[in-house]
């Protein structure tokens, strides 16, 4: 995959734990396109994983696969993640599917959030995402 980043920076400082999976930070410069929350729906709305953090994690990224290439962008152009599990039980399930589709070399920045609840409550996992496309 080519990169459509202009800038991209992983930065990982010295004094810093070490990332498991995510960089510290990224900067970038281009255009931003902001992914809402990609839940574990099919295109036809019907939930993927009932009860299967795994499955689950997978359809939301071929969700947001999906809604990056309308955007003109991939995977590759994600600079941040913000992560939603209900169970942290749950946590190595998600990592597995995001390290499927990002590379460990240079991974978006991520934050990770446990809630409640998510607006439906068969749903483990919401993920949304900041992308950048070059400037035009």
């Amino acid at each position: 995959m080519t990169k459509l980043l202009d800038v991209q920076h992983h930065i990982h400082p010295p004094g810093t734990p070490r990332p498991n999976g995510y960089s510290h930070a990224v900067s970038f410069s281009g255009a931003t396109v902001m992914v809402s929350g990609q839940v574990p729906l099919d295109d036809e709305g019907r939930l993927v994983g009932a009860g299967d953090a795994l499955e689950q994690s997978r359809q939301v990224f071929r969700n947001m696969r999906a809604v990056l290439a309308a955007a003109g962008a991939s995977m590759a152009d994600v600079a941040k993640l913000t992560i939603f599990l209900t169970d942290m039980g749950d946590l190595g399930a998600f990592r597995e599917a995001r390290d499927e589709v990002f590379d460990a070399a240079a991974p978006p920045a991520s934050s990770l959030v446990r809630v409640a609840g998510l607006v439906s409550p068969e749903f483990r996992i919401e993920v949304e995402a900041v992308a950048v496309l070059p400037a035009r």
